[in-house]
C-alpha cells in the first residue's frame, strides 16, 4: 500500500506522535483524536521512547479497543529519531497517504489539525501550524522570557538554516505529503534533538516541497513537565548552526577555499616578521592579505551557483566590511593567546587565530555578501 487504499477518494492519513513520560496526557488526546476523525481513514502511531511513567501500557490498553491506534516502542535516543523511526512506519507499514506530526501534550489543539489537511486538499505540500502568522497565537501563560527565547529561536532558525520563506520554523504541528515526505529522506537527518524540526523542515525546502502556513493556537501544557531544558537549547544553537555550514555542500569549497587563506596568511605573516614587521601589526595584515585572496575564489566558485544580489563591485564591498569582524575576531585572537602565551611561536598561535576568523567570514559573507536572491543564501 504506497498511501491510498483501493477505492478511497482522499489519502490516508497517520497522527505520528512521539511521547516520554505523558501519561497524564496520551489518553485523553487518543481519544479525542479517535473521536474528531472517526469519518476519515486515519490511524494514530504514539511513539513511545521506553517512557518509566508507563506511558506505553496506557497506549496498549486504548488500542486494545480502538483497532486505529498503534504504538511503536524503543530506547530513548532523542525526538528527531522517534520522528524519523516513526515517519517510517507511518509510510511503509500503515500505508500513509499524508503525516501528520503533533505533540502529545496537548499543546496542539487536535481539531486544527483538520485545517492543516484543508490545506494539502487546496494543492500545498506541507502545512504548518504557526504561531506566527495571522490568527496564531501562543497561550498567556508563556512568560516574556519564554516568548522572547521562542521568537529569537525562531529568527535564528530563519537566518541561519535559510529558511526566511517560514515564520514557524521550529513548530511541531505538520501535515506533510507521503511522496514529499519521502523526498525529503527523514531517515539521513542526523539530528537527533529538537532540532530535527528545522532539519526536515530545511530538507523539505530544498526538496522543493509548497509550504504554506496555518494560524493556530498554542496552548500551554496542563499536566506533566517540559522535555526542553538548557542542554537542549545549547544543542539547539549548534545543530542550527551545522545546519547551515552543511546544508548546501558550500562549506567544503569555503574550507577549500580557506586552505588557500591559510597559506596566504601564513606566508605573508613569515615574510613580515622577516622583514622586521612586528607581530601585532603583522597578524591583521596576513589575515587582510588572505581575506582578499579569498575573495575572487569564493565569488566564482565557492557561492558561484547562486543568484546573487547586487553588482559584483556592491559585493566586495560588502565581502570586505563583513570580513572586518573576521579580521577584529582573528587579530582579538592573536592578541589575546600572544599575552597568556608569550613564549609561544608566534606562527602557531597565528595559525590558532584562523578558525574563529574563517567561521565568522562564512557565516557573514554566506548570508550577507552571496546571499542567493532566490533562497536568501540557505
Amino acid at each position: 500500500m504506497k498511501g491510498r487504499r483501493r477505492g478511497d477518494a482522499r489519502p490516508r492519513v497517520c497522527f505520528v506522535i512521539p511521547t516520554y513520560n505523558e501519561a497524564p496526557n496520551v489518553t485523553p488526546l487518543l481519544r479525542r483524536l479517535d473521536a474528531l476523525y472517526a469519518g476519515e481513514d486515519a490511524a494514530f502511531l504514539i511513539v513511545d521512547d521506553g517512557s518509566p511513567d508507563g506511558t506505553g501500557a496506557l497506549v496498549r490498553a486504548f488500542a486494545a479497543t480502538h483497532p486505529r491506534v498503534h504504538l511503536l516502542e524503543g530506547r530513548r535516543r532523542g525526538l528527531g529519531d522517534a520522528y524519523a523511526r516513526g515517519f517510517a512506519h507511518a509510510l511503509d507499514t500503515l500505508g500513509a497517504g499524508v503525516v501528520v506530526q503533533m505533540d502529545a501534550d496537548l499543546s496542539h489543539d487536535p481539531a486544527d489539525a483538520g485545517k492543516l489537511l484543508a490545506r494539502l486538499a487546496h494543492g500545498a505540500d506541507v502545512a504548518i501550524g504557526s504561531r506566527y502568522v495571522p490568527g496564531g497565537s501562543i497561550d498567556a501563560g508563556w512568560s516574556p522570557r519564554r516568548r522572547r527565547l521562542s521568537r529569537w529561536g525562531n529568527r535564528l532558525a530563519r537566518r541561519t538554516a535559510g529558511l526566511r520563506g517560514v515564520r514557524d520554523c521550529t513548530a511541531g504541528f505538520r501535515a506533510i505529503r507521503a511522496e514529499t515526505l519521502r523526498a525529503a529522506d527523514p531517515a539521513r537527518i542526523r539530528v537527533k534533538g529538537h532540532a530535527f524540526q528545522i532539519a526536515l523542515l530545511h530538507r523539505l525546502v530544498h526538496a522543493g516541497a509548497r509550504i504554506v502556513e496555518e494560524g493556530i493556537h498554542f496552548r500551554e501544557r496542563e499536566r506533566g513537565r517540559t522535555k526542553l531544558g538548557a542542554a537542549d537549547l545549547a544543542a539547539f544553537l549548534c545543530q542550527v548552526l551545522w545546519l547551515r555550514i552543511a546544508g548546501r555542500g558550500t562549506f567544503p569549497k569555503f574550507a577549500l577555499t580557506g586552505l588557500l587563506g591559510v597559506f596566504v596568511n601564513l606566508g605573508s605573516f613569515q615574510l613580515l616578521l622577516e622583514l622586521g614587521v612586528h607581530k601585532l601589526l603583522a597578524s591583521p595584515i596576513a589575515i587582510e592579505l588572505s581575506i582578499l585572496s579569498n575573495f575572487l575564489v569564493n565569488n566564482y566558485w565557492t557561492f558561484g551557483d547562486r543568484v546573487m544580489i547586487g553588482r559584483k563591485r556592491i559585493r566586495g564591498l560588502k565581502y570586505h566590511l563583513a570580513s572586518l569582524g573576521s579580521l577584529a575576531v582573528g587579530g582579538g585572537t592573536f592578541a589575546a593567546l600572544s599575552m597568556l602565551l608569550p613564549e609561544a611561536p608566534p606562527v602557531l598561535l597565528q595559525g590558532c587565530s584562523i578558525p574563529p576568523a574563517m567561521l565568522l567570514n562564512f557565516f557573514l559573507n554566506s548570508s550577507w555578501t552571496f546571499r542567493d536572491a532566490g533562497s536568501g543564501g540557505g
